[in-house]
């Protein structure tokens, strides 16, 4: 659920000798009985061969500088498969955008992926696709302004290892008064039968922590928006969602 972009697919770089593309990892041979070749120095030096992302140890600062420059937050960074960067971006609370709200939107997206090929490309940085999108309602918890953030929400809980036999939680999110909230200051508070438990635990103890996500069903313009993906030319692909508010607008219209 919510909104992507993908931007242009982009064509990894030829390596080879002489300007000729590079034939598999395994270079150029030498003939029988001929000396090795000594690496030529120059800006002709033949390129050696590399992965997508391997260009720069440092992809990731360089995507993160990129987004909070938006004033966005970088959700997630993702390396996917065939050369994909998935990047997921949120609003920041309190900050004041082209659209209204406090979702992701379309716009967003765009002008997220706009700047950050150009900000990839500057950084040297190899990637064949690159898709920024927003978080969802399921909407994951990574960082401890995250849990800052949504305190006092219902989220779902996953520990690195189980506590009384389980792993699994699903509870309200609650921080521990006078408690470092950095760390281990944290606690979900669940029902298990009739009776309230809680649940402490800190940052470091858990795998994987989301929203869960509520939808309410009593007007239209609180259901939840299908996912939109626009390309480089800025149109929406068949399926995609209109932009928030838009449709609770063209009901008062009517």
């Amino acid at each position: 659920m919510g909104f992507k972009a993908s931007g242009a697919t982009r064509r990894p770089r030829d390596t080879g000798v002489g300007g000729s593309p590079a034939r598999g990892r395994g270079g150029l041979r030498k003939a029988p009985g001929a000396p090795a070749a000594k690496p030529r120095e120059g800006a002709d030096a033949a390129a050696a061969p590399h992965e997508p992302f391997a260009h720069r140890a440092d992809w990731q600062a360089a995507v993160r500088a990129t987004v909070e420059g938006l004033r966005y937050d970088l959700v997630d960074v993702e390396r996917a498969a065939r050369g994909l960067l998935r990047v997921t971006i949120d609003r920041r609370p309190g900050q004041t955008y082209a659209a209204p709200g406090d979702a992701i939107t379309v716009d967003d997206c765009e002008a997220v992926t706009r700047q950050l090929q150009y900000a990839l490309e500057v950084d040297g940085v190899d990637y064949a696709r690159l898709e920024v999108s927003s978080p969802g309602l399921d909407r994951p918890l990574r960082t401890a302004a995250d849990y800052e953030r949504f305190a006092g929400e219902q989220i779902e809980l996953a520990l690195k290892m189980p506590f009384q036999g389980r792993k699994h939680y699903r509870g309200r999110l609650e921080r521990v008064a006078g408690a470092d909230t950095a760390g281990g200051a944290w606690q979900l508070v669940f029902e298990d039968g009739k009776a309230t438990q809680v649940l402490t635990f800190a940052l470091d103890e858990v795998r994987d922590a989301r929203l869960v996500p509520v939808v309410n069903f009593k007007g239209r313009a609180a259901k939840a928006p299908a996912p939109a993906t626009t390309g480089p030319d800025g149109d929406t692909a068949p399926g995609g969602a209109a932009a928030p508010g838009r449709e609770n607008e063209e009901g008062r219209n009517r």
